[in-house]
C-alpha cells in the first residue's frame, strides 16, 4: 500500500519533481558563495584600496617636491641641498631655483615608483592571503631562490644603488642636459633602475644606472660659450679683435638677449698662431642650457662686424 501511495494515479509527477532546480541553485550558491561571491569582492577591495592608497601616496610626493620647489625644503630632503657655491649670486641669477625643481622633480619620480612597487607587492600578498594560499611556503621559497638568484641579480642591486646615490650626490636630475657616454641628451625620468635621456633626434636612450661610469652635465649653474674664430693670417688682428668685442658687447646690450646672460662676453685674445690664420677666442658666461642659442647668435653678429671692418676670416668654430 505504501508503494501504490506513492504513484499518482492521474499520471502527473510530484510538483517537488518537477521544480528541483530553485534549491539545487540555492545549495549551489550557498555552497560556493565564498568563492563566487565572497573573495573576488574582498580581491577587488584590496585592489581599490592599493590604486587610492597609491594615489594618495603620490599627491603627498607631488606636494612635497612643489613645497621643496618654493624653497621650503621638508626634513625628509634636508640632506638633499644643492652644492653650488656662491648661493647669493646663483639665487641672483634664478639658477639655485631652476636647480631645485629638476631636484624635486627627479626624486618626486623615484620616489612614486618605489611607492608604486611598495604598494602593488603588498596588494599581491594579501590576494594570495585571500584564496587561502598560505605565505610560509611562499616566502621560504623566495628566500631559497632569492640566495640563487642573488648572484645574478647583481646588476639589479648595482643599479638600484647607482641611481641612488646620483641623486644623493645631485649629479644630474630630470631636465639636465647629459652626457653619459652611451648617450647625450635631456633627462626625461630617472628610475629605479634606469635613466631615459632624449637626444637632439628625439630618440629615447635608456641606460642603466650602474652603467654609467662618468657624467658630463651641462645643465648645472652655469655654462660657457668658447668660440673661436680664424682670421686670416695678414689681417689687421687688433680691428679683428676690435669687432669681436664689439659683435659682444651688443649681444650683452641687447634686452632680447640679456637675459641668457650671467657676465659680458670677455675677448681673451690670440688663441693659435698658424701658417694660414690666426684664431682670436671670445667666451661667454651664460645660463644652462642657453650655450647653444647664444653661440649661434654671436657667430652671426661677430661675422657681421668682421665684414663691417673689411677682416677676412672663415667661419668660427665652437669648442
Amino acid at each position: 500500500m505504501a508503494v501504490l501511495a506513492a504513484v499518482d494515479l492521474s499520471g502527473n509527477q510530484p510538483a517537488a519533481a518537477l521544480r528541483p532546480e530553485p534549491a539545487a541553485l540555492r545549495g549551489f550558491w550557498h555552497e560556493h558563495a565564498g568563492v563566487l561571491i565572497v573573495k573576488p569582492l574582498q580581491l577587488l577591495a584590496i585592489v581599490l584600496v592599493a590604486l587610492v592608497v597609491r594615489m594618495l601616496a603620490h599627491r603627498w610626493i607631488n606636494r612635497l617636491s612643489t613645497a621643496s620647489v618654493d624653497g621650503r625644503v621638508p626634513a625628509i630632503l634636508s640632506p638633499l641641498t644643492e652644492r653650488a657655491g656662491g648661493l647669493q649670486f646663483w639665487e641672483s641669477a634664478g639658477l639655485v631655483s631652476e636647480r631645485r625643481k629638476q631636484r624635486a622633480d627627479t626624486i618626486a619620480s623615484v620616489l612614486r615608483s618605489a611607492v608604486s612597487l611598495l604598494i602593488f607587492l603588498t596588494a599581491f600578498l594579501l590576494g594570495l592571503q585571500v584564496f587561502g594560499i598560505s605565505l610560509a611556503p611562499f616566502v621560504a621559497g623566495t628566500s631559497l631562490v632569492g640566495v640563487a638568484v642573488g648572484f645574478g641579480a647583481q646588476n639589479v642591486v648595482k643599479d638600484f644603488l647607482s641611481g641612488m646615490f646620483m641623486m644623493l650626490e645631485d649629479q644630474y636630475g630630470v631636465g639636465d642636459v647629459i652626457d653619459v657616454k652611451e648617450a647625450t641628451g635631456t633627462v626625461e625620468a630617472v628610475g629605479l633602475r634606469t635613466t631615459r635621456l632624449r637626444d637632439v633626434e628625439g630618440v629615447a636612450w635608456y641606460v642603466r644606472n650602474g652603467e654609467i661610469v662618468r657624467v658630463g652635465n651641462m645643465s648645472q649653474q652655469y655654462a660657457q660659450v668658447v668660440l673661436d674664430v680664424p682670421v686670416g693670417i695678414g689681417e689687421d688682428v687688433p680691428a679683428a679683435l676690435a669687432a669681436i668685442s664689439r659683435a659682444g658687447a651688443e649681444l650683452y646690450a641687447d634686452e632680447q638677449w640679456l637675459p641668457c646672460l650671467l657676465a659680458a662676453p670677455e675677448v681673451l685674445g690670440i688663441e693659435q698662431l698658424g701658417r694660414a690664420e690666426t684664431v682670436l677666442r671670445l667666451v661667454a658666461r651664460v645660463k644652462p642650457l642657453e650655450q647653444w642659442r647664444v653661440a649661434r647668435e654671436l657667430r652671426a653678429r661677430i661675422r657681421a662686424n668682421l665684414d663691417s671692418a673689411g677682416v677676412g676670416h672663415a667661419l668660427p668654430v665652437a669648442d
